[in-house]
């Protein structure tokens, strides 16, 4: 068992050792071996996705900025497949800080936005408030920061 809690502040990047798959609207869009996870206190990981293992075609860039002050500016990601367009389904660092280069050329996906994720052949269950975007398997524990009444701890 991981617990949320055991990660570091500031984050840290650690390849995924599993295989990675992420469907919608019947369509395998991720299926990857070379993953990236961001591990930090209170969140579940959030799974980095090089950009030549996602489908051909389903990422059009996205409307919005964020801004986190260990990574840098991300720009979205809007996914489309099936005929549907799902607005903000991924984030990525296009121009991380030093100290995050590794995620560069890697997307981010929330697992709420999509029909299906998962890790090791392990479903994913979103982080509740879809903030951190962050992914639970089963071996991940909380407490997690994120769901309703949670930012100010």
């Amino acid at each position: 068992m991981e617990s949320v809690w055991d990660y570091p502040r500031p984050p840290r990047v650690e390849p995924v050792r599993k295989r990675v798959t992420i469907v919608h609207a019947g369509q395998t869009i991720v299926d990857s071996d070379r993953c990236l996870r961001v591990l930090e206190t209170s969140h579940p990981p959030v799974y980095y996705v090089p950009r030549d293992d996602i489908a051909e075609g389903v990422l059009e860039p996205g409307e919005g900025r964020s801004y986190c002050e260990f990574k840098g500016v991300a720009g979205y990601w809007d996914l489309v497949v099936g005929g549907t367009r799902v607005p903000q389904a991924g984030w990525s660092y296009e121009r991380p800080v030093p100290a995050y280069a590794e995620i560069e050329g890697f997307v981010a996906f929330y697992p709420s936005r999509v029909d299906e994720c998962r890790v090791g052949g392990e479903r994913v269950v979103p982080q509740e408030g879809d903030f951190y975007g962050g992914w639970i398997t089963p071996e991940i524990t909380g407490p997690f920061k994120g769901g309703p009444g949670t930012r100010g701890w």
